[in-house]
């Protein structure tokens, strides 16, 4: 990991040349790590800044690793946004190096602590999916926006603007959330996915979540853990299970077998969007879209 790491340092000296000079820029260039960060901050900048994703729709940023090219971005944008909360583990230290040269934002580090689920007492067990309670990613965001202003303090009016108009809009998605997840809750159903990715997403809602899986892909599923999510499928009279869409289904598939063992039949549902937006102009292509694409799907499956 080390070498990895001299070798990533020495091509952020080396190849920052690759990229257009940044005074040759018509406007500035904000790089987010992730599709669903790279959204929120584009509905907060407007037109003020050009926002790209480091990562493409689709990538697992627990598995990422930045390659030569990404340096170069990173290191040749004039701004940097990151989730923190290690859900981009791989990079957390080329986060750390980068701060003594470039403009960085977490928009995760404000977040009250007492508001962050964890699996363990070490700083890397934090559960970084709070996008997943539409509340507590309002709350990044708007941290997100502060900071902005104090890089780009002319900027101040519009982000300002924007960001309530977006806040606005995320209230909104935040309650119909609590409608339409209520009715699964009479319906005695629980939300089950392939990974631990939707914690924050079962305390908002009020809504009880299992994963097969850790916080991070990088775990392993083991036979207790199959065994006795097969039995509390059963018991429940679970109705669907859920793929992830940058996550293979094979683990999740072997709960349906199992169920199918037990004479209970179920369907494999989704995939669900997890760490990533769709594709670009689909439905799931916006933070917002994807929130409502993955309520929809999840309500039409344990409903039926």
């Amino acid at each position: 990991m080390r070498n990895y790491l001299l070798i990533l340092t020495f091509s952020l000296l080396s190849f920052g040349c690759k990229f257009e000079n940044k005074e040759e820029r018509l406007k500035p260039q904000i790089v987010a790590t992730t599709s669903i960060l790279a959204d929120g901050i584009r509905n907060i900048v407007g037109e003020n800044a050009d926002v790209v994703s480091l990562m493409p729709a689709g990538v697992d940023p627990h598995l990422y690793k930045a390659s030569v090219r990404d340096l170069d971005l990173l290191q040749n944008a004039d701004l940097v946004i990151y989730h923190g909360l290690f859900l981009e583990g791989k990079m957390t230290e080329i986060f750390e190096k980068l701060s003594f040269s470039q403009n960085l934002i977490n928009v995760s580090e404000e977040i009250p602590q007492d508001l962050l689920l964890r699996s363990g007492p070490e700083a890397h067990s934090v559960d970084p999916h709070i996008w997943f309670d539409v509340s507590l990613w309002s709350l990044a965001l708007e941290h997100g926006a502060k900071e902005i202003i104090k890089w780009q303090p002319e900027w101040k009016s519009v982000v300002n603007k924007n960001t309530e108009d977006y806040l606005s809009q995320l209230a909104s998605l935040h309650q119909d959330n609590l409608t339409k997840v209520a009715q699964l809750r009479q319906a005695n159903q629980a939300l089950i996915t392939a990974h631990d990715a939707f914690s924050y997403f079962g305390r908002a809602y009020d809504l009880e979540v299992l994963g097969l899986q850790g916080l991070s892909t990088l775990s392993e599923p083991g036979l207790r853990d199959l065994t006795g999510l097969v039995s509390f499928i059963v018991e429940r009279n679970i109705h669907a299970v859920f793929a992830e869409q940058t996550i293979s289904p094979k683990a999740i598939e072997a709960v349906v077998a199992g169920c199918a063992n037990q004479n209970h039949e179920i369907k494999l549902a989704g995939p669900l969007y997890t760490d990533s937006l769709g594709a670009p102009e689909s439905p799931a292509g916006t933070y917002i879209g994807m929130v409502k694409t993955n309520v929809q799907v999840i309500f039409e499956s344990l409903t039926k």
